[in-house]
């Protein structure tokens, strides 16, 4: 998974456009990771989504399906370039995720406690490679995603990082005024929604975030 920022498209946070025209006007900013998370879409349509926002991704950025396995593979055996899933802890086990989509696609996991990162250093540790990276968080307070957990802030983030065998992507009410923080933390990635998602020109917005990134993470 390529490090730096990368968009989490919730299909609750486009600001009136749609999820393709964010996508492709990301891409354009030189996105190269982008979570699809749509809790409430239907699977027919969730899958006719992600067929669509591949055609933009392919050959520029990876694309993944949050939580939902059936419309990755459903994706996928239609032919659409989708690289993997993400999924959180009440989700199917990851190790059988890993087994329906197989070795090659991209895992991630959702952690926001030492247990959960734990846990995933075991598992790891017995069948390496099943968790390819863990989403942390929330290290702010988000109204994106309304169950998650206590806010970590910048040192509990730091300290999942360190307690992490795998790379960490931050997550949680995330913009620019953060990525100073976040890259010193060790984070290998920086999710955001609303950073992209709800502003003006999101390619501009995209454009911008890497360049502070890459600034950051020399």
């Amino acid at each position: 998974m390529p490090a730096g920022i990368y968009l989490v498209l919730d299909s609750a946070s486009t600001a009136g456009r749609s999820l393709e025209e964010i996508v492709k006007a990301a891409v354009a900013g030189g996105i190269k990771t982008v979570q699809l998370r749509c809790k409430d879409m239907p699977s027919g349509k969730f899958v006719d989504l992600v067929m669509a926002c591949a055609q933009n991704t392919s050959g520029h950025a990876e694309l993944l399906v949050n939580d939902r396995v059936d419309v990755y593979l459903a994706a996928r055996a239609a032919g659409a370039e989708v690289q993997g899933v993400h999924i959180g802890q009440s989700d199917i086990r990851a190790e059988l995720v890993r087994e329906l989509i197989g070795p090659d696609a991209v895992l991630g996991l959702s952690a926001s406690t030492a247990k959960e990162i734990e846990a995933a250093n075991q598992l790891n540790a017995s069948a390496p490679g099943t968790i390819d990276y863990l989403g942390v968080g929330a290290v702010h307070a988000t109204p994106t995603k309304k169950d998650h957990p206590e806010p970590l802030g910048y040192a509990g983030l730091a300290a999942a990082v360190a307690r992490s065998h795998a790379p960490v992507v931050a997550i949680g009410g995330l913009g620019a005024i953060d990525i100073e923080a976040v890259a010193a933390s060790g984070a290998a990635s920086m999710a955001v929604v609303r950073a992209i998602c709800a502003v003006e020109d999101p390619r501009e917005a995209t454009a911008a975030l890497i360049d502070l990134w890459k600034a950051e993470t020399p």
